[in-house]
């Protein structure tokens, strides 16, 4: 699920929905034609004053922060942004990231990842030209007979003349999911050499993402916090009704729905004694979402979006009053 988000989301390196699909988080780098570059945040609300987007984190030279009203955004940075579902197209536009759809895919792993997202692109609505690149011929030769309409090729993912037959220079996209994330990282390296615009691979060991600049992966899966993410959201009391773990645990998105007890109940966000590194990105009143402002009143029922480093999530579980323990 995560691979594919990937996909239908390519200019985003990270993304997530919340408040049953109205606000997506966006994770997007910033390059030289974005737009907002060396603009202090407090001002983009004036400039695209019908955008319904606010940025809640920033990852530059490894560190991430919540950034402050006054903080501009610079060329590398790494982002998260809150957007109504409605204004993700122009957020990623205004952010120089526009809308590309993926129609020929090459998926490097034939494994238990690469076959569902294989088979979930051939049961699409969309119709997406999907080949499969497998070395081990067992696995391929399995991939080959459950699977309709993928081309399934027997080879080595890092070997020039098997990723020519896929023909890779003309691919839309390449995911590399194999279990190995050496071998994940190179071949996203040699795709993108090829002119793949987008390559997307699946690394466990979260200390290997700091490769991806250097290499030219436009984005990666962690399984560590997809599976996390979905664990946290069923261990969980209260009116927690969602968790997303951002990068490797370094902050977390939570989705609560406010209660009567609430100390923050009753209250403008302005006058809520928020952790320093904690902000809220959306809020539901009802079925209607709100961009939070200073003015904006917390009330019995809404539904709140908090993005939290983690050293502040307990801060936060005290403003929800709601349990939000770990194991």
């Amino acid at each position: 699920e995560a691979a594919l988000r990937r996909l239908r989301m390519p200019s985003a390196f990270d993304t997530e929905s919340f408040v049953d699909g109205q606000a997506q988080l966006l994770g997007i780098t910033l390059a030289e034609d974005c737009a907002v570059i060396n603009t202090p945040l407090r001002q983009l609300s004036e400039l695209f004053s019908t955008l319904r987007a606010v940025v809640v984190g920033v990852r530059r030279a490894g560190k991430l922060f919540v950034p402050l009203p006054d903080d501009q955004l610079y060329v590398g940075d790494q982002t998260y942004v809150f957007a109504a579902k409605e204004d993700v197209n122009r957020t990623l536009e205004i952010f120089g990231k526009p809308q590309k759809k993926a129609e020929r895919v090459v998926i490097v792993g034939a494994g238990n990842v690469g076959l569902d997202i294989a088979r979930q692109l051939e049961s699409g609505e969309r119709r997406v030209r999907c080949k499969i690149i497998e070395r081990d011929r067992a696995r391929a030769e399995t991939a080959a007979d459950a699977l309709e309409r993928t081309i399934v090729l027997n080879g080595d993912g890092l070997d020039a003349g098997i990723m020519a037959e896929a023909n890779i220079a003309t691919a839309d996209a390449m995911l590399a999911v194999t279990d190995d994330d050496k071998v994940n990282l190179l071949a996203c390296a040699r795709a993108k050499a090829s002119g793949c615009p987008l390559v997307i691979a699946l690394i466990n060991d979260p200390s290997m993402t700091s490769l991806m600049a250097p290499l030219g992966i436009d984005a990666f899966i962690n399984p560590r916090a997809t599976t996390v993410s979905s664990i946290l959201r069923h261990i969980r009391h209260g009116r927690v009704r969602a968790v997303y773990s951002i990068g490797d645990a370094e902050a977390e998105v939570i989705e609560a729905q406010v209660m009567s007890a609430s100390s923050i109940t009753g209250k403008f966000v302005r006058d809520i004694a928020w952790p320093e590194g904690s902000i809220v990105g959306a809020v539901r009143k009802g079925e209607v979402l709100h961009l939070p402002r200073g003015d904006t009143r917390i009330d019995e029922g809404d539904v709140l979006v908090i993005f939290a480093l983690t050293a502040e999530v307990p801060k936060v579980e005290q403003l929800l009053q709601v349990s939000m323990d770990f194991f």
